[in-house]
């Protein structure tokens, strides 16, 4: 075979093709399977990636777990929608009392009234042990503030320092407490000691 024959019929075969020469890296591969490998990898973030909405619901229902003024706000709605079925319950109820009275309708024993009253007290009853709670953390909280006014931290293995501004570590504050519980005693009993000898001596 004449070499001259095939230098000419590559040109013609370039030029049948669009007269763009494949390089021997891109032969036999598609456009669609070179782009292929990069298209899941966004998928794949997506996926991975947290949903920040997801996120700041949880953490508002753990807030909720522990607030109890959140726990109240929560039962202010069902309570308020129990009270107006309670009140719808007695408006038939009286309505039915009132057809029996005038002999129209028999006597219907509906206890829907005492279920609705009772899920209303319910409701009632949690609010309040909510509310109490709350007044009684207020009360330690201003008793705290008043006999107490170092902050007073949770950590019971950080070293208390003389000079630190900071919060009290717990044990310091233990400690803190029983010195003053000693010294109050301490005084109570030389007033009774003292209120003793001023009585045996009149």
């Amino acid at each position: 075979m004449n070499p001259n024959m095939n230098m000419h019929a590559m040109p013609q075969q370039q030029q049948q093709m669009g007269g763009v020469g494949v390089g021997p890296n891109t032969m036999g591969v598609s456009p669609l399977m070179q782009s292929s490998p990069q298209q899941p990898q966004p998928q794949q973030q997506q996926q991975m990636a947290p949903n920040p909405q997801q996120q700041q619901q949880q953490q508002q229902q753990q807030a909720d777990k522990l607030d109890n003024v959140s726990k109240v706000k929560i039962l202010y709605a069902p309570m308020r929608e129990s009270l107006l079925t309670t009140f719808r319950a007695a408006a038939f109820t009286l309505q039915q009392n009132n057809l029996t009275d005038n002999l129209k309708r028999e006597i219907i024993n509906s206890s829907k009234f005492d279920k609705h009253l009772e899920e209303f007290y319910a409701y009632c009853d949690q609010i309040e042990l909510q509310l109490k709670t709350v007044m009684q953390c207020m009360q330690q909280l201003s008793s705290s503030q008043h006999y107490m006014p170092g902050a007073v931290a949770p950590s019971r293995t950080e070293p208390y320092l003389q000079d630190n501004p900071g919060p009290m570590p717990y044990p310091t504050f233990l400690n803190t407490v029983r010195v003053h519980i000693q010294s109050t005693k301490d005084l109570r009993d030389t007033l009774i000691s003292a209120s003793q000898n001023i009585s045996q001596a009149d």
